[in-house]
């Protein structure tokens, strides 16, 4: 559907998130940089996180996750592609200039590649080994990565407002990134605790969340 010029993208979401996850799914990182340039788009569900997908869904996802964006004849997968993709529709997301365009990916992909991973271990560590034996021991093995990224993070972001001298994708990934950390990993750098309330604050992150709530429920809770 075009308005003007421009094609509406699809994105895909989830219609049933586990309580444990709400709010907290990739879809949210693409609905905040659309709604940051007031692009509209277009919202495909396509059921819950551990139901099995279509074999038309993996060959546009391999693993099955959400989102793919969808503009035209062009199909994306992982967020990181497609923020450059609507980066690349509006400086406001992308600087033009080799440097800033080159600075904001690079934060970009040390979201998604060195600070996303060793949160996410220590989340999965939580959900699988409660009420196990060894819990207590893989979270004190992993967590000092986690402080370690957060620290050398927190000594490159200093008194700046966001990660460079202005707002870019490399923000909105490394801002949801940090969202959905512990708060007390983050509790130690009370810079990165305001850059990501600045960032949640802002109202494009408003409208997205509000979007992804409104499309998902809360669904049965995550496996064992």
């Amino acid at each position: 559907m075009p308005v003007g010029n421009r094609t509406v993208p699809e994105i895909t979401a989830y219609r049933s998130v586990p309580g444990l996850a709400h709010g907290r799914i990739k879809d949210i990182r693409v609905r905040w940089a659309l709604d940051e340039i007031g692009r509209p788009y277009t919202t495909r569900l396509i059921g819950g996180i551990f139901e099995d997908k279509e074999p038309a869904y993996l060959a546009d996802q391999p693993f099955g996750q959400v989102p793919v964006y969808k503009e035209e004849d062009l199909i994306l997968f992982e967020t990181g592609s497609i923020l450059i993709r609507i980066g690349e529709g509006d400086e406001r997301l992308l600087p033009r200039d080799a440097k800033g365009r080159g600075r904001a990916i690079s934060w970009m992909i040390a979201a998604l590649n060195s600070v996303e991973p060793v949160i996410q271990t220590l989340v999965v560590l939580t959900v699988k080994g409660r009420g196990t034996d060894w819990l207590a021991g893989a979270t004190q093995a992993a967590r000092p990565f986690a402080e370690q990224r957060l620290a050398r993070l927190s000594q490159a972001l200093g008194n700046r407002e966001w990660l460079e001298d202005r707002f870019s994708i490399g923000d909105i990934a490394m801002i949801d990134v940090l969202r959905n950390a512990d708060p007390q990993l983050l509790a130690p750098h009370p810079n990165l605790t305001a850059y990501v309330a600045r960032g949640t604050s802002r109202p494009a992150f408003q409208s997205a969340m509000a979007a992804h709530l409104a499309d998902c429920a809360v669904g049965e809770p995550l496996p064992a």
